[in-house]
């Protein structure tokens, strides 16, 4: 055992003070969130006049009661469609994450048609395909609860339509590869929305409301001139007697999501996968709420990533590899939840021994097959005279290098600053991790506005110099705060989340079950078998 010994003391001002900044921004997270739940339920009393469930109902009435729910792509699409931050609504009319239905994990995706009858918005489809990819990549049954206008043809774009294809692409690819698609059908799903129900390996339809058509009656009047009955062109019925593209008729929501959670049962999807044999843990010595005061919200304020680590791994237990080598970049060993792991963290920019030291522990994780996570705090890679006389490109790639190469599992986690090639090599984004999530002080980008700004500063002034002019104060501090208002304003974890560049932003106080359900999926993942064939299921 080392447990570590902490320095933190949660009496002090300082705590008090970094847990009142964090937690604000913890309810701003919350807030936003609600945003879209408020706007959906203000439709409630048509879904009640409609004797419907809620989305919000419908996702948790095919959830296991007091299971786990790991959401996804919550802020999706949050300050894409307007600037507007006061106006601007998370969610991209999606629910989505990782649950269990009767034992069995598998990845749920809702449409949310409380706001604007779930149509599409611009990152709606992106979410759909992330999700999807996840699935695939987790062996992750697939089940899609379906209602949704379609996409908004006032706001068409080319390659949103060239791009949505992707979504029954990846439903052809999870059934080839015998990860099991389900629909159910609660609602609407014309045009392209067809091939959702058409691609899935079992439709559930709901009597009188799922429906399902290549041309709503609007569209096949002005094609054709046909006039049609909507029951008879799209209705569950006649999918379910005449057109058989509907495998089970239920008689309502909630019967359809009991059909939904029976067909998983009988799968038993769980008999291909072993159960874990996870050692017995102890919870960490310091609890995982003391995150809040550990933490500044501002990246520029020095903590000890140790502090957090021990609030994250069982008993507060790890050990350090090479502590007094490379320094700023911190590599440990532990567990969470039982599953061994490496945590690697910033205690300051990376230097060249730093990344040395990284690529040696993340060969010696891959050899070993333990899963890595990241903690991102991290400002870049050292730059200077003597850090490039040092190799730090040299090291820096060879850190990068490792990242992009290892087969093990990676989490990452946006704990504050991860900017410039410093998120390269701490697998951001770009690098394909299993889960990445943030924190809602993190900030992400090339780098932080004040470093851009006063760079483009120095720039400026070296220019005016070699032309032999004088430099103008007014308009250098005008185009700083203008460049300084650029970065920033990009750079929040609400704003990056909103595009996608991340999988969530989650509390940082629930960071250790956030991981410790990302590990245990991709436990499952690398130890399940599944029943591949050459074509998916074909519709009969």
């Amino acid at each position: 055992m080392t447990v570590f010994s902490s320095k933190i003391n949660p009496n002090s001002e300082t705590f008090s003070a970094n847990r009142a900044d964090m937690l604000k921004m913890v309810d701003q997270l919350y807030s936003l969130k609600d945003r879209a739940r408020q706007l959906s339920e203000r439709r409630r009393p048509r879904f009640e006049e409609r004797r419907q469930l809620t989305p919000r109902e419908r996702l948790t009435r095919i959830l296991d009661p007091g299971m786990p729910f790991l959401e996804l792509y919550g802020l999706a699409n949050y300050l894409v469609d307007t600037d507007d931050r006061d106006k601007s609504i998370p969610g991209a009319s999606t629910l989505a994450g990782i649950g269990f239905i009767n034992g069995v994990r598998c990845m749920i995706y809702a449409s949310d048609s409380g706001i604007n009858a779930g149509a599409m918005t611009q990152k709606s489809g992106e979410k759909l395909r992330a999700c999807e990819d996840i699935a695939l990549d987790k062996k992750l049954p697939f089940v899609h609860l379906v209602e949704s206008a379609g996409a908004n043809l006032m706001k068409y774009q080319v390659e949103s339509w060239a791009w949505g294809g992707g979504a029954f692409y990846r439903l052809a690819k999870l059934s080839a590869a015998g990860i099991p698609t389900f629909v159910v059908l609660h609602g609407p799903s014309t045009a392209g929305g067809a091939y959702f129900p058409g691609m899935s390996d079992y439709v559930i339809a709901v009597k009188g409301r799922g429906r399902a058509s290549l041309g709503g009656a609007a569209l096949v009047k002005a094609a054709t001139g046909e006039i049609s009955d909507e029951e008879e062109l799209a209705g569950a019925e006649m999918h379910a007697s005449v057109s058989g593209v509907v495998e089970y008729l239920a008689e309502d929501d909630a019967h359809g999501l009991l059909i939904a959670r029976d067909i998983v049962n009988r799968l038993d999807w769980n008999k291909n996968c072993p159960k874990a044999d996870i050692k017995a843990f102890d919870e960490p010595v310091y609890d995982p709420d003391e995150i809040a005061g550990v933490v500044p919200v501002d990246y520029r304020k020095p903590y000890d990533v140790r502090e957090v680590a021990a609030r994250i791994v069982d008993g507060s237990d790890f050990d350090e590899f090479k502590p007094r080598y490379g320094s700023t970049l911190v590599c440990l060993q532990g567990s969470i939840f039982g599953h061994a792991c490496a945590i690697v963290g910033n205690n300051g920019p990376i230097d060249p021994n730093g990344a040395a030291k990284a690529a040696q522990f993340f060969q010696l994780c891959d050899q070993a097959d333990i899963p890595i996570i990241f903690l991102n705090n991290i400002t870049g890679y050292m730059v200077g005279k003597d850090y490039e006389q040092a190799g730090m490109i040299k090291h820096g790639s060879k850190m990068i290098q490792a990242v992009s190469n290892i087969r093990v599992p990676k989490i990452t986690l946006y704990v504050g600053a991860s900017f410039g090639a410093g998120n390269y090599g701490m697998a951001g984004y770009a690098y394909e991790p299993d889960f990445l999530f943030a924190w809602p002080n993190a900030v992400t980008g090339v780098m932080g506005g004040e470093q851009a700004a006063s760079t483009m500063d120095q720039v400026a002034r070296n220019s005016a110099e070699r032309r032999g002019e004088p430099v103008d104060e007014e308009a250098l501090a005008t185009q700083k705060q203008r460049l300084i208002d650029h970065f920033d304003s990009q750079s929040d974890a609400f704003y990056t989340s909103g595009r996608m560049l991340d999988q969530g932003v989650i509390d940082p106080r629930d960071s250790r079950k956030v991981i410790g359900f990302a590990l245990e999926t991709c436990w499952e993942a690398r130890n399940r078998s599944v029943q591949a064939n050459s074509f998916g299921v074909g519709r009969m």
